[in-house]
This record gives C-alpha cells, structure tokens and sequence, in this order.
C-alpha cells in the first residue's frame, strides 16, 4: 500500500518522467541491474537460468497532464494538454506548475455560470476558453517573480486514499503507476526465486503521447515476448451499457484487442491456461478506442508476441481513478506465474516453430 501511493504522489507527466524514474531506480537497487534509452526510459534486468527467451514487462511511467502555453497580460496561464482529457473533467481542479523557481499551484477556472448567457449554461466548456489561476498580479508577476515560463510541466493534483471498504484505492495516476509498482514487485519475487528466461521489467515514457518510449526501449530489450502491464477501463458504472463487462474486484483484463495490438493469439491463450489452470481471477476484454505500449513493442524488428494485462481503474484520464486492492493481487501472481512457466522450450512452441 505504501508503494502505491508514494508512486501515485509522484509528478511525471510526459517527457518529466525523471522522479519516477529515479524512484524504481531506488526501490529496485540491488535486484536488478539497469540501463537506460536515449529518451530516459529504465530498463531493469533480473537474469534467470537462461538467457532467452528474453520476456519484457512495460509499464509506462508518465502521466496525464498539461504544459503551459501562455501567460495572459492579467497573469493566468493558458495550458496544453499532454494526454487525453476530456474538457468536462477540468474545471475546478487543482494543478501544480512546475517551474525553474519551485512548484507553483493553482485552480482551472472560467467565466461563472452568472455572467454566462443561458443558453451557453449547458454546453461543454472548451479547454481552450479555460485559464489556470496562480494567484499572480499580472504577465511580469507571473513570469518573473514565480518563474512560469512556456514549456513547463502542469500536474493534476491529488491526494492517495482508501474509501469504502478500505480495498477501494482512490488516487491520480493509475495510469500508469499501478504497473510501475507490479514491474518493481515483479522482479522483487523472481530475484527471490529461479524462472527459466531472463526479465527486463520496463519504465517507460510518453506512452501518453503516442508510445515513444516503447519503441526506443524495445530497441534496448530486444525482447522475445511482452507482458504489458497497465490499467484498462472498468465498465462497472452507470451509462457503460453494450461495451464488454470489466469489473473492480475480479481480478486484471486480459485484452484480446486495442487499438493498436491484436494480441498474439498463441501467447494469449497461454496467459488464459495459466490464470485458469491456477484459479487466478481474470477477465477477458477488449479495447475498440485507445492503445498501450503493446502498440510499439508487438511491432518490433521481426515482431514480438505481446498480451496487454489492464488492471481495471475507473475514471482514467481525470483527475483521480479507482482500483481494487485484488486486482494488483491477481495481476501479480498470474504475471510471476506465467514467467515461470515461459520456458525456452514453450516460446518455441509459441512462435509456432
């Protein structure tokens, strides 16, 4: 639990991801050993009896968030979206920009309903209408004395909590800190124990912002098989109606399909013997909008068989998300199971060789 939450408290949105980095760095000290892509993705090895199959697990460490575009003539910051946001979700938030001088916090605001036409009441607010509010005197106030410039990193913010039955967590960053923390819980348990490959367990950047780091750190791992670990829609919640039922409490999605990976269909069916020949609670989905790092990494030199695993969140891409305490349980345990049956002679038979 502290885990999570100390990596849910971490700012790291797209091309920022540094503090992330440096805390798996710090967490996997001693268990791993670590080499690093050009566009700052960390890649943690933890040998086994064999050197192949080289099996990578990625979890992206960046999360949704904003860059500062502009600071009006008054002092408010116009922003840019790093990730995808829904307008409706912004208003009323509370950011913090990250300047050269320290953090500078502020609320995402806009015309009040009182000064607005009727008609315009109940419509969307666009982004581009909405301004942050820092507190500042005017531009020179904003600029000079707080250090706001344009490019700096904007973060939602969000304090880790526990609600309902305590298995409830509610924090910012799900996506994609709860697969940071399985990579570092991952290879905790195998350096513990023997598997017959080897694992490279895989922050990734900019996976918000197109799957960048995917591709360079694949370029690094050249791996033989992916297990991507990150979160996936829940759709146990009012106005989800037809879209295939993924729930908190039973257990990660297996995803059949995204949209930018089928999944392979040998090393998916796999992953399933594994999670029903070991009772582990699972679920099987698919994704018709939005794509993972298996995206990049599936696609790699001569191809890479890939399996997206999501732990149900949600509310993803807002503010703050919801998981439960036996989805990162079963995600855990299915994960370590499936490296430890993944032998060499296996992978032959899962290439189709």
């Amino acid at each position: 639990m502290e885990l999570l939450e100390r990596l849910t408290q971490i700012d790291g949105v797209p091309g920022f991801e540094d503090a992330v980095r440096d805390f798996m760095r710090g967490e996997l000290e001693g268990v791993a050993e670590f080499e690093q892509d050009n566009l700052g993705s960390i890649i943690c090895k933890v040998a086994g009896k064999n050197d192949c199959p080289r099996v990578m697990i990625p979890a992206h460490m960046d999360e949704i968030g904003f860059m500062v575009k502009d600071v009006t003539d008054d002092g408010y910051v116009r922003f840019a979206p790093l990730g995808g946001w829904l307008d409706q979700v912004l208003l009323g938030h509370i950011v913090t920009i990250r300047t050269r001088k320290g953090e500078v916090d502020g609320v995402i605001g806009c015309t009040p309903p009182h000064m607005m036409p009727r008609e315009q009441r109940d419509k969307v607010i666009q982004r581009k209408k909405m301004f942050i509010d820092v507190g500042a005197r005017d531009k020179k106030h904003a600029q000079q004395r707080l250090g706001i410039r344009i490019g700096d990193p904007i973060v939602p913010r969000e304090t880790f909590r526990r609600i309902g039955d305590g298995r409830h967590l509610l924090a910012k960053a799900w996506d994609d800190r709860v697969g940071c923390a399985l990579v570092i819980d991952v290879l905790r348990a195998l350096k513990r124990g023997a598997h017959p490959n080897t694992v490279y367990g895989v922050g990734t950047v900019q996976e918000e912002v197109g799957t960048r780091g995917a591709k360079t750190a694949a370029d690094v791992v050249n791996p033989d098989f992916c297990i991507v670990l990150d979160v996936g829609p829940a759709t146990d919640m009012p106005g989800m109606e037809g879209e295939v039922k993924t729930s908190l409490g039973k257990g990660p999605g297996i995803y059949v399909l995204d949209a930018g990976t089928i999944a392979h269909h040998r090393f998916n069916d796999f992953v399933l013997e594994i999670a029903e020949k070991k009772k582990i609670k699972h679920q099987v989905s698919l994704l018709e909008g939005g794509a993972t790092d298996a995206r990049a990494i599936h696609i790699h030199a001569r191809g890479v068989p890939a399996v997206l695993v999501g732990i149900p969140a949600r509310y993803i891409h807002s503010h703050a998300g919801v998981i439960h305490t036996a989805d990162y349980d079963a995600t855990l345990r299915l994960v370590l199971e499936v490296v430890r049956a993944l032998t060499p002679a296996r992978a032959e038979t899962l290439m189709g060789r």
